[in-house]
Parts: C-alpha cells; structure tokens; sequence
C-alpha cells in the first residue's frame, strides 16, 4: 500500500498550499543579497513561497517576463510566479483529461517529467505516461501559444518503449546545438540515458538513430537535462532514488561535453557512460534528496529548478543560482 506521504509526492491526493517550508530556508534578503558561489554540495535552496508543491519541476520564462512552471500531475501541473519567488497554481495542461495516454498510464491521471520549453512561437511540453517500475511508456509532444491551462494541443507520441526494451522512454529534455539543430535526451534507470534527433519543423523524431549518454550498471540514473554554455554542453543527472519522501536518496550530478552528443566527462575526467558523475546537490540537514532539475537562463543567469522533501515527507520546489569557475567553466551551485 503506498503511504500518504507517497500520495502525496505523485499529486494522487491534493495539498493545501500552506504547507510549510524545509526549516533554516534561507530568508527573502537572502534571495536577494546571496552572491557568493560554493563547491559544498549541501547548499540550501532559495525562499519559494505560495503553492510550493512541486514534483520534476522545468520552467521557462514567458514573453512579458514572468514564469511558467510545468510538473509531473495529473494532466501536467502548471505554476507561475512573476519575481521567482512566489509561485501559484495555475490548473493543468489538459483539464479535460489525455485519453491517448491510457494505453501507457492504464488508470493513472498523473504524466510526468514534463520539459517546457519556448519556440516557433509556441510553448513546448515534452511529457511521460507511463506506471511505476514498466517500460511501457512514451514520451508525447504538446504546444500552446499561451500557455495556459486547457490551451494545450497534443502533437502525438515522439519516442516509446515496450517492457522488454533496454532502456526507458520517460524523462524527456530538448537541447539546441550550436548548429540549430534539435535533440531530445531522456530515459530512466536499465541502459541509462539516450539521445535522438528531432525535426525543428515538428518537435517529433528525425530518424530512428539513437545515442548512448550516461550509464550506471546496478545503479539509478534519470531524468538528462543537457544545456550550452561557454563552449560546454553541460548534463545534468539525478541518480538514486526518487519518491520515497524523506528516504529518498536523490541526488544531482553533472558532466559535460565538447558535442551535444558526448562523450560527457565528470570534473574527474571520467566518462559519463562508465558511471561518471560530480555531486552537485545531495541531503543535507531538511533539504532530503534534491533531484528531476532542469535549468532556464535568466537576467541574473543560469538557474537550477529542481524538487527536493521536507521533513514531512512532502516534494517542494528548489530553485539555486549557476555560475562558472573562471578557469575551468566548471558550473558552481549559489
């Protein structure tokens, strides 16, 4: 039987949006005043305030300035803040319910991992169906030209998998490379983390061509977000275990690569692919397995999203600043 702190991580029973934060959250000056990059990979997360459930969160800033947040929930769960801080829920994606989704979810509402995004126009989700520990799953492309709840419009499946697949078609990330060319990472625990290409003209697959990223043999890996930066690709991971609420063992780690498409090395030098991986975020103190990140860049620069459990067991949302080490480019969490 799942526990309620269970139901309550996969939006399976609703939360009131005055649950409390982790405590020791730095205060609203600090969000303001923290200027100072660390190497510690126990670096507390920012102020969040408002409605500060959240699970796999990705955001994007929107054309006039404020932000849009996407989450795994029933029908994909949307937020918007408009300072970064305070955020409110916004109802979902598809209100009415995705029914071309059922052959993967069965009875489940929730979709998840959402990647949201902004191009041709139009907002972008990239979102999984799938139920918890089966390879049957598909990764599925929606547009908007708002963004708002019940605007959504299902562009179809871009990649699926079946049970006796190697690897996993959930947890979906688009990158641009320098070229302009389209990539989506993604996958989950088995084989690791693929890549494909994706048409620019319709956000589905090119070909049937697909790249190995990052493998851990006997351990979990999930959830690739690749983005450019001085010269560097940069791919971010979660490894561990995700959704047990305060027993989770999620942490983020990072590698990068000279081509979009690899080989990504750790700080170490050691290829993502044999295990490779620095620990960028981990438990510490009520901050319990930060994970599912993505990153957006900002006015202030590049900024870390990601879900994290408070004492109660309970997801909610991380947000810390990126900045490069001035020798290396190696990325530093603040």
């Amino acid at each position: 039987m799942l526990s309620i702190a269970t139901l309550f991580t996969h939006g399976l029973i609703s939360l009131a949006s005055t649950l409390p934060l982790a405590q020791g959250s730095p205060t609203y000056s600090s969000y303001k005043l923290r200027d100072e990059p660390t190497n510690s990979t126990s670096i507390d997360p920012y102020l969040i305030t408002g409605d500060t459930f959240v699970h796999d969160p990705t955001v994007v800033k929107t054309r006039n300035g404020s932000y849009l947040l996407a989450f795994t929930a029933d029908g994909v769960g949307l937020k918007r803040s408009d300072d970064r801080v305070h955020w409110t829920d916004i109802g979902s994606a598809f209100p009415n319910g995705t029914p071309w989704t059922v052959p993967y979810t069965q009875t489940w509402k929730n979709l998840w991992a959402p990647d949201i995004s902004y191009h041709n126009g139009q907002y972008y989700i990239y979102y999984s169906a799938s139920t918890f520990g089966s390879r049957k799953s598909a990764i599925f492309l929606t547009t908007s030209p708002t963004g708002e709840s019940g605007s959504w419009t299902n562009k179809g499946v871009v990649v699926e998998t079946v049970e006796n697949s190697t690897y996993n078609a959930i947890d979906a990330n688009l990158v641009k490379d320098h070229k302009g060319q389209w990539w989506m990472s993604f996958g989950s625990f088995w084989s690791g983390i693929k890549m494909v290409q994706l048409n620019p003209k319709t956000g589905l697959r090119m070909d049937d061509k697909m790249i190995s990223l990052a493998a851990r043999p006997s351990e979990e890996l999930e959830a690739p977000f690749i983005y450019q930066n001085k010269g560097w690709y940069y791919m971010w991971l979660s490894w561990d275990r995700c959704c047990r609420g305060r027993d989770s063992t999620y942490k983020i780690v990072v590698g990068r690569s000279k081509k979009v498409t690899g080989p990504y090395l750790d700080r170490d030098g050691v290829d993502m692919m044999d295990g490779g991986g620095t620990v960028m975020l981990e438990t510490h103190g009520d901050i319990l397995g930060p994970g599912h990140n993505a990153v957006f860049k900002d006015d202030d620069g590049h900024v870390l999203v990601y879900h994290y459990y408070n004492p109660e067991g309970v997801a909610q949302l991380g947000i810390n600043r990126i900045t490069y080490d001035g020798k290396t480019a190696w990325p530093i969490l603040f």
